[in-house]
């Protein structure tokens, strides 16, 4: 299976071209006369129960977010709409360099998005393509991008804040997101909406339309599709005085033309233009028997600034220059802007039969093929060392990332003699995966040989007889050396046991056991849930589970080649490091090892009340990861194991490095956080309904263990894993979280106002007097609905109400960035209004 298998390529077309539904348990969770708030409400994520659990008698805790959620805020995607929501999640403003600025990655829980497992309609999502090599939250992660899904396809979203392996296999340490599409068989709706930045720009316009019919008397198909087009924001950088060199002792007068906001990746910096789509279907074919399936496909163009340079001359404004040779005055005299350009085709589609197979047996049989597919480019850059001659824009490689998964479930119910049946479910699966990493052209990644002559000009006089670093300035291409393509296969058994031993006591245990043909080997997981109900409407609950995360192929082959500045003094140090694939001959002489399964050890105790109108869930927990998958530090700087380190890459193959990094299994972690959510209902006659709702989440991870120096560097002084990274884990994301909604409803008239406090949290630096601390901030965001008919609603509001910005904190860069830092889950940018029309049909 090392080619694109043909069953996958027959999923995703046949998805495109035949009806098709999404399977039963995900159907029954969608449909449904209330909001999906209600703690009657029937979940199917967390529990294979027959007749599915509510939200108030699931053992583990369990959010359910409404389509009246996802709809009422003026933020374009899913990824930031559930970082609104839920407590536990969040993103920073700028994820780092390289791709990570372009797909911004996220935290949830204290932890990377990787230990987030993220399903469709119960089938599991493929991951993106682009690793976040250079982020600094979550790095080196490949998460499921969600923003790839309409959310006008959405019918709602359950939410599981528990460890979930021994259920759903890899990745399910953290918790589950299941995305529900809608299943509403018939009608349709449209929606616009348009909106910007207070003062910064950043046009959005995005617009919706949905549309479902009945098919063969019980069945349905049900469309969607999204078109969004978001501008970049204004710079949220200083301006800098001058970008020239003085003249005689003056400013040079282009000054008076010249664009002096230089840093225009500091903010929102991306253009955004997405079109995503959804089918939905399901079609009963017989006696007990129906066929279903569901499909998205997604294109996304992204054009992000990236890499602002100086004009290239001796100096401006009588400083030294930090751009040096790389920006060439034949072809930049005034410096650059440099822009990354992605072009992303994305694609999940899924079929399944599910029926009765006789003596109380029922099936569900599916398979389903996902694939990501980004192209990568940049523009307005250039490669130095080619010359005046060089390009502008180039094709720098391909990014893929492909999964297919077959899935075979049975499942019934015993009379036992306990309070309910026993259910059972056994299931097998086989999930195949490859990942590729295509070289780009050659001038992305080339030594031109240029050599800078010494003409006499004020460029030549400064840099004459000097050859720029090969490569593209801000951005690099795949070489051939780094191009890779892996696959692997995985095969998985489970079985599922729940009951209500007596009324009110529930249990439910899970294991699984999976097979991966790769280092990841072999993993066995198991899951404990129970609750009690010591009260009517009282209960305890909690649990203990054992999880892991395989290490995803992108983690283990991926590979790059680098082109780095360092400025000492007035001198400009041109450096090239690489990152190494973690099996590669020359990671293996610095001592890296096969990357091993994550393995994840949970804990779980809380209660949950439910009278009237009220509900409270308190959920405390415990998640304990071992051999966490980092990346090492740059080795072979000069502060970290310097000549020694590049005379262990020459001999093994590895010229014009000065240093390098890769991923190891280097730690252990421990977090410890506490979910608390209260929501209260009120319907009256004069004043209408109110919906408030309160949601906490506190969480502290500490590192509890890393790795020894290997062998091969044990003689050496170098630091593996260092403060930076070390304090980026622990501290880098607020440990508190307290979002308050209220959701007023009277006659034609609705409101949804929500605050939303992020605590405090660090920057940090290589040493303590560098860290930059950034304190906790409210967010406002209102959204004023009023329907004016039964079809047709306006809507208005604004996200960041208040036009709240971090602290500022810290010296500026001479590029003018770094005021507000760049960690804030609420952005750099400031207040966000919009308009909206809804109409359905």
């Amino acid at each position: 299976m090392k080619n694109l298998p043909a069953a996958g390529v027959a999923a995703l077309l046949g998805a495109a071209l035949i009806p098709t539904a999404f399977a039963q348990d995900a159907g029954e969770a969608a449909s449904g006369a209330d909001d999906g708030r209600s703690g009657s409400t029937i979940v199917v994520t967390g529990t294979r129960k027959g007749e599915g659990r509510t939200v108030a008698d699931s053992p583990v805790p369990i959010d359910v977010i409404s389509p009246r959620e996802l709809g009422s805020t003026g933020r374009s995607g899913l990824k930031e709409i559930l970082g609104n929501i839920i407590p536990s999640l969040t993103m920073p403003a700028l994820g780092g360099g390289g791709t990570s600025a372009s797909v911004r990655p996220i935290s949830i829980r204290g932890l990377s998005g990787d230990y987030l497992l993220v399903l469709v309609n119960g089938k599991r999502r493929h991951t993106t393509a682009l690793i976040n090599n250079l982020s600094r939250i979550s790095g080196g992660s490949t998460p499921v991008d969600i923003d790839l899904i309409p959310t006008n396809a959405v019918g709602r979203i359950e939410v599981l804040r528990d460890g979930a392996a021994a259920q759903y296999g890899s990745d399910a340490i953290s918790g589950v997101i299941n995305i529900l599409l809608d299943d509403a068989p018939e009608g349709g709706e449209f929606s616009t909406t348009a909106g910007q930045l207070y003062e910064k720009g950043g046009a959005l316009v995005q617009q919706g339309l949905s549309y479902g019919t009945r098919i063969g008397g019980d069945g349905f198909i049900r469309v969607a599709i999204e078109g969004k087009y978001h501008d970049r924001a204004d710079s949220s950088a200083e301006p800098v005085p001058y970008i020239y060199p003085f003249v005689n002792g003056a400013p040079d007068p282009r000054e008076a033309t010249a664009n002096h906001l230089i840093a225009g990746g500091y903010g929102r910096s991306n253009r955004d233009k997405i079109i995503n789509g959804s089918v939905n279907t399901e079609l009963p074919v017989g006696e007990g028997l129906t066929v279903y399936s569901f499909s998205t496909l997604s294109y996304r163009d992204i054009d992000d600034n990236r890499g602002a340079v100086f004009p290239a001359t001796t100096g401006y404004g009588g400083q030294a220059n930090v751009s040096g040779l790389t920006a060439l005055p034949q072809i930049y005299p005034s410096g650059f802007q440099a822009r990354r350009r992605i072009k992303e085709w994305d694609g999940q589609a899924a079929a399944g039969l599910r029926g009765a197979l006789g003596a109380g047996w029922s099936f569900d049989l599916s398979t389903t093929y996902g694939r990501d597919d980004v192209w990568l480019g940049a523009v307005g850059t250039l490669n130095p060392s080619i010359g005046p001659s060089s390009k502008t824009s180039f094709f720098m490689g391909k990014q893929i990332q492909d999964l297919w998964v077959n899935n075979l479930e049975l499942t019934r119910s015993y009379d036992m003699g306990f309070a309910k049946p026993l259910d059972v479910a056994i299931g097998f699966e086989h999930r195949w995966e490859r990942f590729q990493n295509r070289a780009g052209e050659p001038d992305s990644y080339r030594d031109g040989g240029y050599v800078i002559p010494s003409d006499g000009t004020a460029f030549g006089n400064a840099y004459g007889g000097r050859a720029p670093s090969p490569g593209l300035v801000s951005f690099t291409g795949t070489s051939p050396a780094d191009a890779t393509s892996l696959s692997r296969n995985n095969l998985a058994a489970y079985v599922d046991l729940s009951a209500d031993i007596v009324k009110g006591w529930y249990v439910g245990v899970a294991g699984r056991f999976e097979h991966y043909d790769d280092s990841a080997g072999n993993t066995v997981s198991g899951k404990f849930s129970t609750r009690y109900e010591i009260l009517p409407g009282l209960a305890l609950r909690g649990g203990i589970n054992t999880g892991f995360r395989a290490p995803s192929l992108a983690q283990t082959g991926f590979s790059t080649t680098q082109n780095t500045v360092t400025v000492i003094g007035n001198n400009r140090v041109n450096t090239t490091s690489k990152f190494l694939p973690v099996n590669s001959v020359a990671a293996l002489a610095l001592g890296a090892t096969p990357l091993k399964p994550e393995k994840s050890l949970n804990y779980t105790a809380g209660l949950a009340f439910e009278r009237g109108g009220v509900r409270l869930t308190v959920d405390a927990y415990q998640i304990n990861v071992d051999d966490r998958i980092v990346k090492t530090e740059f080795l072979g700087t000069s502060s970290n194991g310097g000549s020694a380190i590049r005379a262990i890459l020459l001999a093994n193959g590895i010229t014009g490095v000065d240093s390098a990094q890769f991923f190891t299994n280097a730690i252990d972690t421990r977090t410890r956080g506490v979910d608390a959510v209260a929501e209260y209902m009120l319907r009256t006659a004069a004043a209408g309904s109110f919906r408030l709702n309160a949601a906490f989440s506190y969480n502290k991870t500490r590192i509890t263990k890393v790795i020894d120096n290997p062998a091969q560097l044990a003689s050496l002084n170098v630091t593996l894993f260092g403060r930076q990274a070390q304090r980026d884990l622990v501290a880098a994301t607020p440990r508190t979280k307290l979002v308050l909604t209220s959701d007023w409803s009277l006659e034609r008239l609705h409101i949804l106002a929500r605050a939303t406090r992020y605590g405090s949290y660090v920057e940090s630096s290589n040493v303590a007097t560098g860290d930059r601390r950034f304190g906790a901030k409210w967010i406002a965001d209102l959204d004023i609905g009023y329907d004016v008919s039964e079809r047709v609603t306006l809507s208005v509001g604004a996200n960041n109400l208040f036009d709240t910005y971090p602290d500022r904190n810290g010296t500026i860069a001479a590029d003018g960035s770094g005021a507000y830092g760049s960690f804030a889950p609420f952005g750099l940018s400031g207040g966000f209004y919009y308009g909206r029309v809804s109409a359905r049909f």
